[in-house]
């Protein structure tokens, strides 16, 4: 029987890490970073392992690499605070690492604000609807950016798992906006870091094609006033990382 590492990278997670913790306990080894944690989010951890790290880490990805180099087991699953893996899904995972050829599997993603799912509208750096997430050691490596890093990803891909995680990705509608504020925040010190040319006209043209996308071409209609706020956030991502980005140069 092969074995699996589960890795949950966390700031401040006391109000959900516990939910998260009992919902991969099928795994054989849980990996905890704690980012900069100042609530009692490491208490509630050391009930579930042992197996934990504290530090401090400015960029996305370092602290997800870091994390994934403490993984002992062959395969790994990535998950964050916020998700769950319920019982379908985990028994999927078990099947699927000890009857893989491949490196890395892409699992589908079911996503919640509050208790209502959302199906339709999410991308453009909202949401996700399915990810990278079980994958062997050395197959995964996170990029450098600090808003949604890029993945390089090595060897064969498997087959799309069919079970889904669950994402409870905000609490509320009214927390799509905090995303934005701290995820353009974030983009705009990439920006400043990486010196990427960048004009407002580009970024204003991104409101209305980003819209476009989220609204119509991924359905967000359906959802109808959830679906327009998550199509709007959307679409002002690019132009308030632009903005935060200038204003920080000037």
């Amino acid at each position: 029987m092969k074995k699996l590492s589960v890795l949950i990278v966390i700031n401040n997670e006391e109000k959900q890490i516990e939910e998260c913790l009992k919902s991969v306990k099928f795994a054989d080894e849980i990996v905890v970073i704690l980012d900069k944690c100042t609530d009692n989010s490491e208490k509630i951890v050391k009930k579930y392992t042992r197996k934990f790290f504290c530090g401090k880490w400015n960029v996305e990805g370092k602290r997800r690499n870091f994390g994934i180099s403490k993984c002992s087991e062959e395969w790994i699953l990535e998950i964050d605070a916020d998700e769950r893996v319920p019982k379908k899904l985990s028994k999927e995972i078990l099947e699927t690492i000890n009857s893989s050829y491949s490196d890395w599997h892409t699992i589908p993603v079911k996503n919640f604000i509050g208790k209502k799912e959302i199906v339709y509208g999410w991308g453009a750096y909202f949401g996700k609807s399915a990810y990278s997430g079980l994958f062997k050691r050395n197959k995964k490596v996170w990029g450098n950016q600090r808003v949604h890093p890029k993945i390089k990803l090595v060897g064969k891909e498997g087959k799309k798992l069919k079970n889904k995680l669950h994402h409870f990705y905000c609490k509320s509608v009214f927390d799509l906006f905090v995303k934005l504020d701290s995820y353009s925040s974030a983009k705009a010190l990439d920006l400043v870091n990486y010196k990427k040319s960048e004009s407002l006209n580009r970024n204003v043209r991104r409101i209305f094609s980003r819209f476009w996308k989220c609204f119509f071409l991924r359905k967000g209609y359906k959802e109808k006033h959830i679906g327009f706020l998550i199509a709007l956030v959307a679409s002002l991502y690019p132009i308030f990382s632009y903005l935060k980005y200038k204003e920080k140069n000037d």
